[in-house]
Protein backbone atom coordinates (compact mmCIF):
# COMPACT_ATOMS: atom_id res chain seq x y z
CA UNK A 1 0.00 0.00 0.00
CA UNK A 2 2.07 2.61 -1.33
CA UNK A 3 1.84 6.04 0.29
CA UNK A 4 1.72 9.17 -2.86
CA UNK A 5 1.15 12.19 -1.05
CA UNK A 6 1.09 13.81 2.51
CA UNK A 7 -0.53 17.58 3.19
CA UNK A 8 -2.08 18.84 6.17
CA UNK A 9 -2.57 15.55 7.77
CA UNK A 10 -4.01 13.82 5.18
CA UNK A 11 -2.47 10.77 3.75
CA UNK A 12 -3.65 9.41 0.20
CA UNK A 13 -2.68 5.93 -1.00
CA UNK A 14 -3.16 3.51 -3.62
CA UNK A 15 -3.68 -0.22 -2.69
CA UNK A 16 -1.98 -2.57 -5.37
CA UNK A 17 -4.13 -4.36 -7.71
CA UNK A 18 -7.42 -2.79 -6.34
CA UNK A 19 -10.99 -3.29 -7.96
CA UNK A 20 -12.42 -1.04 -10.25
CA UNK A 21 -13.75 1.99 -10.18
CA UNK A 22 -9.94 3.58 -10.23
CA UNK A 23 -9.92 5.49 -6.63
CA UNK A 24 -7.44 5.92 -4.05
CA UNK A 25 -8.19 5.85 -0.29
CA UNK A 26 -7.77 9.37 1.77
CA UNK A 27 -7.09 9.28 5.48
CA UNK A 28 -7.08 12.21 7.64
CA UNK A 29 -7.18 11.29 11.67
CA UNK A 30 -8.96 8.31 12.62
CA UNK A 31 -11.16 8.59 9.35
CA UNK A 32 -10.80 7.02 5.52
CA UNK A 33 -12.62 7.70 2.06
CA UNK A 34 -11.80 6.20 -1.09
CA UNK A 35 -12.34 8.73 -3.38
CA UNK A 36 -12.93 7.96 -7.49
CA UNK A 37 -10.34 9.59 -9.60
CA UNK A 38 -12.93 10.30 -12.29
CA UNK A 39 -15.84 11.97 -9.82
CA UNK A 40 -13.95 12.97 -7.06
CA UNK A 41 -16.77 11.78 -5.13
CA UNK A 42 -16.30 9.55 -2.12
CA UNK A 43 -17.18 6.14 -2.18
CA UNK A 44 -17.02 4.50 0.70
CA UNK A 45 -16.40 6.10 4.02
CA UNK A 46 -16.05 9.47 5.58
CA UNK A 47 -13.57 12.48 5.67
CA UNK A 48 -14.94 15.75 7.40
CA UNK A 49 -15.84 18.55 5.05
CA UNK A 50 -12.82 20.61 5.50
CA UNK A 51 -10.12 17.80 4.98
CA UNK A 52 -12.48 16.23 1.83
CA UNK A 53 -12.74 20.00 -0.26
CA UNK A 54 -8.53 19.87 0.26
CA UNK A 55 -8.55 16.27 -1.28
CA UNK A 56 -10.64 17.90 -3.95
CA UNK A 57 -8.92 20.49 -4.61
CA UNK A 58 -5.67 18.53 -4.63
CA UNK A 59 -7.12 15.87 -6.18
CA UNK A 60 -8.45 18.64 -9.63
CA UNK A 61 -4.42 19.83 -9.49
CA UNK A 62 -3.05 16.02 -10.11
CA UNK A 63 -6.05 14.61 -11.73
CA UNK A 64 -3.46 13.04 -14.79
CA UNK A 65 -1.33 11.72 -12.01
CA UNK A 66 -4.22 9.76 -9.77
CA UNK A 67 -4.68 7.93 -13.22
CA UNK A 68 -0.87 7.29 -13.66
CA UNK A 69 -0.67 5.87 -9.91
CA UNK A 70 -3.81 3.72 -10.74
CA UNK A 71 -2.06 2.45 -13.82
CA UNK A 72 1.03 2.00 -11.56
CA UNK A 73 -0.40 0.05 -8.44
CA UNK A 74 -2.50 -2.31 -10.96
CA UNK A 75 0.61 -4.21 -10.43
CA UNK A 76 3.17 -4.61 -7.51
CA UNK A 77 6.18 -2.18 -7.63
CA UNK A 78 6.80 1.33 -7.25
CA UNK A 79 4.34 3.71 -7.34
CA UNK A 80 5.11 7.56 -8.05
CA UNK A 81 4.97 10.03 -5.52
CA UNK A 82 2.74 13.04 -6.40
CA UNK A 83 3.29 16.57 -5.06
CA UNK A 84 1.37 17.81 -2.12
CA UNK A 85 -0.94 20.88 -2.10
CA UNK A 86 1.24 24.31 -1.77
Amino acid sequence: MPKVCEFYGIRIYFYFEDHPPPHFHAFYGEHEARVAIDSLEIIAGFLPIRAYALVVEWALIHRADLRRAWDQASKPGAVDPIDPLP
